[in-house]
């Protein structure tokens, strides 16, 4: 395995590549020359009991806060005090949340990572200070606590990480208040030569009914609060971060019933079977930016089952990833340009349709050494005949140059299995030249015992190059030109068409209404996405639209958007059943209508609804997601799209539902459960996913799993129909895992 890795980064270093200037260290964030701020050792220790009456506090660092909704800068209606400090082992915070009418403190939820409008307390840690990544920890006035990443300043978000830390809350007759402990073992962090660690931070406490937002630092509304580049920078000092070795084995049994057909081969037959499983991961943390994962026998049986999609092009859906060892430091993986990924870590584990592939095991590490990031992935999967196993290796490296808000970086993938093997390179660099502008530049290559004789390097290559204006502020715009060749095919990545050129220009005008009494923001807006095909040069792909969107003081928003579309079809494909899209050249256009409520509010959904013409017919379409927490134990929420597309010269036509519907219910913070219920007309299928969970602490979980296919239309089936009911597929499913920390 080491030498898998030792071939891959030796390969990176070796790949042309040029590194523009040297790693500065800023001095601060806010406003880009604020100095950092010395956060105060704790002087006692801190009990988590959400009283805050321990001695520790008193000598705290007190954070200034800034409205920053619904008014910048404006006078708040609840008064907050939020505190910070830190010992050998952990950031702590301290947030005392007053409110006048606290029977008005929204507790929408205790299902954890589930936010739904809740008020809240909000932390963000850029633990390398690089501007670009950092760890989102909140808390509830209930005490449901949900943790995110944030990369590409603030631009992805990945609800699917959890971290190692603890919260406690307390609500009164005066407010609501909270102590969270974040340990440096959790965050990550890097020591300069005077024992000191500079890191970004961030502080939100949101009001939901009052859209009331207060921030540390003072954040204008031009950016998102939740941008790492805005935060500001502190120092803590004597810290040394303990080395925590933490092991989570797990035990799994249940049983399994599928169809398959009989021995005749005449019809479908049931098979059931038991399962059992054993394994666990293991992870160390070998120095203060340094984390190593192991993994054997991985499961990820307690995951949340994929949001089904209607397909309504002729390319393949893109799926996130959510399992949670793919979770930690994801965004270093991060090599994209547009939808084509370099690395999709769904290729591991996972067919093309979703099937499950055993993880026989792997590694991982992610951190940083001296100026780079650094990332490496080794796994391996098991041969099930049909889907044969595979290794997989990953090697990622990325530095600052120029000036904090700079990168450049590498990227090598490497697939082998069934005889084949595929490997992936990279460069890239995203550089702030001035002001809010920004250089992107990416090249890729693709190497594959598959590729015919005589395939050229301009066959096997992509490139791309972006400029753009990052701004919530006036104007925003982006240009962004890309070419794939024929050959290029990341064999551990995501690659939805092959062999195209893009043009694409899209820009936002934000206009900040602070006089209006109920307009926030404004945006017009246009964009022009052209894709053109190397072959024979035709216009494959077209996209023009404009629109103007809105936000309201209240936390509502919408748009509207007429959009003009162009496809080019080589080859006909299918929509549902016998309604087809012919070859063909094909201009068309609709109108789309989109309204959001506020997320304040118990009862809310958003509503999208668009028409016009689709290819050589029509579209209506409707979209609703109604959401209903109709107590802080239960909520209820739905997701239905309607299309009704018709072709009239064809005498085709067909109505698609897609249907969600999701129960969420906790008896407190630990006791949880959610079903997950959803039917696609196009396969005719309803399919169940259930999952009971008791978390008796961080990493420590028992859970029951339940999930079962079901075929709506038997007919359709014929006589290869099960011998009974519609059951397609059921299992049920009991795991316990639990973490140890030495």
């Amino acid at each position: 395995m080491w030498r898998r890795w030792r071939t891959l980064v030796c390969a990176l270093l070796a790949w042309p590549w040029t590194v523009v200037g040297q790693t500065v260290a800023g001095p601060g964030t806010e406003g880009g020359d604020a100095a950092p701020i010395e956060l105060v050792r704790l002087t006692g220790p801190v009990s988590l009991d959400g009283v805050l009456d321990d001695a520790g506090w008193e000598g705290a660092s007190r954070l200034p806060l800034t409205m920053y909704l619904p008014v910048f800068g404006g006078q708040p209606q609840q008064a907050t005090e939020i505190r910070v400090g830190y010992d050998d082992d952990a950031l702590y915070f301290a947030g005392r949340f007053h409110d006048t009418d606290p029977d008005g403190i929204r507790v929408n939820s205790l299902y954890r990572d589930r936010w739904n409008g809740d008020d809240a307390f909000a932390i963000y840690v850029d633990a390398f200070n690089d501007n670009q990544s950092a760890k989102w920890f909140g808390i509830t006035p209930a005490g449901m606590r949900f943790d995110l990443l944030v990369s590409n300043d603030g631009a992805t978000l990945n609800g699917s990480w959890d971290g190692f830390w603890d919260a406690r809350t307390r609500v009164t007759a005066e407010g609501w208040f909270a102590e969270v402990r974040v340990p440096f073992s959790t965050l990550g962090f890097q020591v300069g030569p005077d024992g000191s660690a500079v890191m970004g931070l961030t502080v939100t406490r949101l009001v939901s009914r009052l859209n009331e937002r207060v921030t540390f630092p003072a954040i204008d509304p031009a950016f998102e609060f939740r941008q790492p580049s805005k935060a500001r920078d502190v120092v803590v000092r004597g810290v040394q971060t303990r080395r925590p070795l933490y092991l989570s084995p797990y035990a799994l049994a249940g049983s399994n019933r599928t169809l398959a057909p009989d021995p005749a081969g005449s019809r479908l037959q049931r098979i059931s079977e038991g399962t059992w499983e054993v394994g666990g991961d293991l992870r160390y943390t070998p120095s203060s930016n340094l984390t190593a994962d192991l993994t054997l026998n991985t499961d990820f049986a307690q995951v949340e089952a994929d949001d089904q999609q209607v397909n309504l092009d002729r390319f393949p859906l893109f799926f996130p990833e959510k399992r949670r060892f793919f979770q930690e430091r994801s965004d270093l993986f991060d090599f994209s340009a547009g939808r084509v990924r370099l690395f999709h870590s769904r290729r591991i584990g996972l067919s093309s349709d979703g099937t499950r592939v055993p993880v026989l095991g792997g590694a991982r590490l992610v951190g940083r050494l001296g100026a780079w990031d650094v990332g490496l992935m080794d796994m391996k999967t098991r041969d099930l005949g049909l889907l044969p196993g595979a290794n997989y290796a990953v090697a990622r490296m990325q530095r600052r140059v120029l000036n904090d808000y700079s990168t450049v970086g590498l990227m090598a993938t490497d697939r082998s299995g069934d005889g084949l093997h595929n490997r992936a390179f990279g460069t890239d660099a995203s550089l702030r030249l001035f002001g809010d502008h920004y250089l992107g530049l990416k090249w890729a290559g693709t190497f594959d015992d598959a590729d015919p004789e005589g395939t050229t390097l301009a066959d096997r290559t992509l490139w791309n190059v972006r400029w753009q204006r990052r701004a919530n502020r006036g104007l925003a715009y982006s240009l962004e030109a890309m070419r794939a060749g024929s050959a290029f095919d990341p064999g551990v990545g995501f690659l939805p068409r092959r062999d195209f050129t893009v043009a694409n220009v899209l820009a936002n005008w934000f206009i900040l209404t602070d006089e209006s009494r109920i307009f926030r923001r404004v945006f017009p807006g246009l964009l022009a996405f052209t894709t053109f095909r190397n072959g024979d040069g035709a216009l494959e792909s077209a996209q023009y639209a404009v629109w103007v969107q809105w936000e309201t003081k209240s936390g509502a928003g919408g748009w509207i958007e007429p959009k003009v579309f162009h496809e080019n079809v080589l080859d006909g494909f299918t929509l549902d059943r016998d309604v087809t899209v012919p070859a063909g050249s094909y201009t068309y256009a609709d109108l789309q209508l989109v309204y959001t409520m506020p997320t304040g509010r118990r009862l809310r959904s958003n509503i999208d609804f668009r028409a016009g013409t689709f290819f050589d017919g029509t579209r209506a379409q409707v979209t609703v997601n109604p959401t209903w927490n109709a107590s802080k134990h239960l909520e209820l929420g739905a997701d239905y799209q309607f299309s009704r597309l018709r072709f009239e010269e064809r005498d085709q036509g067909t109505d698609i539902h897609l249907a969600r519907v999701r129960v969420g219910a906790a008896l407190d913070a630990r006791a949880s459960g959610n079903a997950f219920v959803q039917y696609n007309s196009v396969s005719d299928r309803l399919d169940l996913n259930v999952r009971l969970r008791y978390n008796l602490a961080e990493g420590t979980d028992l859970w029951l799993v339940y999930n079962e296919g079901l075929g709506m239309d038997l007919d359709a089936l014929g006589p290869n129909a099960p011998p009974e009911g519609r059951s397609l597929a059921r299992s049920f499913i009991f795991k316990y895992t639990h973490t140890f920390g030495f």
